[in-house]
């Protein structure tokens, strides 16, 4: 009998040429390195969501931590990933309470929270059912075709709020784009260790010609140092509690259906970088983000996902050692405690946030294709073709399917499109 976790031994390879393997792990002072440089890639989406939705930013840091570690141990420490807010829940939390995004404290915060609970039990029953059944069927309902496609979309749907967050500033867009090629100078021209933290290098270094150019040289907005003066080194967020309302249960308990697409595809990405067959924990990962959505939405924080951008981390790095997650989950709950360090990470302009996402959705867009690519899909074959064109363009254009007051969005009508479309289309090859 296996057991719960593998047995990790020391990474031995050499670093430029050799991928880390999840059982494998690097010197304390790299995995330290490469934890913090995860924790930084998730920062800035996992604040952004909540301030959307009208959620405490501080409390959802704290608890994507949390809900990291919580993963690790659920999943056995077998597959690497990292949870934080879930942009999914942004467009029913809005209908369910009412809440203009970005408007400031959601009023109607506790309605919220009690959908956000149901979703995350109605996500950890689909993780259960798979453990029973098995995943041949899901497998079979988003073969590589899909889940290509799904991944590929994850980061297309992603770039026009990216872009759109610089769009009339021209400092900020060139910004943006010294950011840009800051990561592909540390990409390209690097080896060994700086190499791999080329979005951690990039950002940093990117940061300093920012405050060169703005602080010291007076182009465009500086950098305001005010607030890591005023906040203190420890701090707790304050907790809220759900109420369970039927009508906003109803309407965000659905989004489970999006969170298992988008979720099947990032571990399918994440498989194919690995090279190991993360399938058959598929169920375990499934349960393990239902109850941490439901533990977090049960203190008064974001839904959560596996995310991207983390994918998008790894697909450059090539280390996939499940430890560094853990490091990055115990980062994350220091940054959520501590107002101080939650300051310093705010004072990065939005043109260095906007170009490290480009290179990160990027790179998750690619993470698409390098599916299709490593699983042979035959695009002569109509039924793949089709299925995939109108996957992303679905994706790509944000297109949004509404029942009653739920919406899909775009990333979820994309998703449902590609398996229906591959199923209905493979009732073909049942006739011939």
């Amino acid at each position: 009998m296996s057991s719960w976790f593998p047995k990790w031994h020391p990474y031995e390879g050499k670093i430029d040429t050799h991928p880390v393997g999840t059982n494998q792990y690097l010197p304390p002072a790299q995995s330290l390195v490469l934890g913090i440089q995860h924790a930084f890639a998730m920062f800035g989406a996992t604040v952004l969501a909540p301030l959307l939705m009208g959620f405490n930013p501080n409390l959802a840091i704290l608890m994507s931590g949390i809900c990291t570690i919580l993963f690790f141990c659920m999943t056995g420490g077998r597959v690497p990933s990292y949870l934080g807010s879930s942009f999914a829940f942004i467009g029913v939390v809005a209908a369910a309470t009412g809440h203009i995004t970005g408007s400031g404290a959601n009023p109607n915060l506790s309605v919220a929270l009690g959908g956000i609970v149901a979703c995350g039990v109605v996500y950890a029953i689909f993780g259960f059912i798979i453990m029973a059944t098995g995943t041949r069927w899901i497998e079979k309902l988003m073969p590589p075709v899909v889940t290509g496609a799904v991944v590929m979309i994850i980061g297309l749907d992603l770039a026009p709020i990216t872009v759109k967050s610089v769009a009339g500033n021209v400092f900020d867009m060139w910004m943006a784009l010294v950011t840009v090629l800051c990561m592909g100078i540390i990409a390209v021209f690097a080896k060994g260790l700086l190499q791999r933290l080329l979005l951690l290098i990039g950002l940093l270094l990117a940061y300093l010609i920012y405050f060169m150019i703005s602080n010291i040289l007076g182009y465009g907005k500086p950098i305001d140092f005010a607030p890591i003066a005023n906040a203190t080194w420890f701090g707790i967020p304050s907790f809220s509690h759900p109420t369970f309302d039927i009508n906003a249960m109803l309407i965000i308990a659905p989004v489970a259906l999006i969170l298992v697409a988008e979720n099947l595809g990032h571990i399918k990405a994440v498989g194919a970088m690995t090279g190991e067959n993360l399938t058959p924990h598929l169920g375990k990962a499934f349960v393990a983000d239902g109850l941490a959505t439901t533990l977090s939405g049960s203190v008064g924080a974001p839904g959560m996902t596996t995310y991207g951008e983390n994918i998008g981390v790894m697909a450059v790095t090539r280390v996939y050692s499940t430890i560094v997650f853990v490091i990055a989950g115990v980062f994350a709950v220091c940054l959520g405690l501590s107002p101080k360090f939650g300051a310093v990470i705010s004072t990065i302009p939005t043109a260095i946030l906007t170009g490290a996402s480009i290179v990160v959705f990027g790179l998750i867009t690619i993470a698409g294709a390098k599916i299709w690519i490593e699983n042979k899909v035959d695009f002569s074959n109509n039924k793949n073709l089709v299925v995939a064109a109108v996957t992303i363009i679905l994706g790509a254009g944000n297109f949004e399917l509404m029942f009653g007051a739920f919406n899909l969005g775009g990333i979820g009508t994309a998703t449902f499109a590609a398996i229906l479309l591959n199923w209905f289309f493979s009732l073909k090859d049942k006739t011939v």
